[in-house]
C-alpha cells in the first residue's frame, strides 16, 4: 500500500512536518522530521494527538491556516 504524503510546514532550522496517510484509509497523521543537526529522527502523532500537543506552536498554527482554506 502506498502513502501519501503533503508538507504542512518546515521550520527555520530544517525540521519539516507532513500530513501522511495510507492510500484508502482516512486515517491522517502527522509526521515530523527532525534536522539532520538533531539526528533527523522521523515521529509520527494521529492527527488528533498532534493538534492537542503541539497548541500554540508555529506548525500547528500553520496547519490551522491551512485549514481555513478548505471552509
Amino acid at each position: 500500500m502506498s502513502v501519501e504524503q503533503r508538507e504542512f510546514y518546515a521550520s527555520s532550522n530544517g525540521d519539516v512536518w507532513l500530513l501522511v496517510r495510507e492510500e484508502g484509509t482516512a486515517d491522517w497523521r502527522v509526521r515530523h522530521q527532525a534536522n539532520a543537526a538533531s539526528g533527523g529522527h522521523v515521529t509520527e502523532l494521529p492527527l488528533a494527538a498532534f493538534l492537542v500537543q503541539s497548541e500554540h506552536k508555529p506548525e500547528h498554527e500553520e496547519f490551522l491556516r491551512i485549514l481555513e482554506h478548505f471552509q
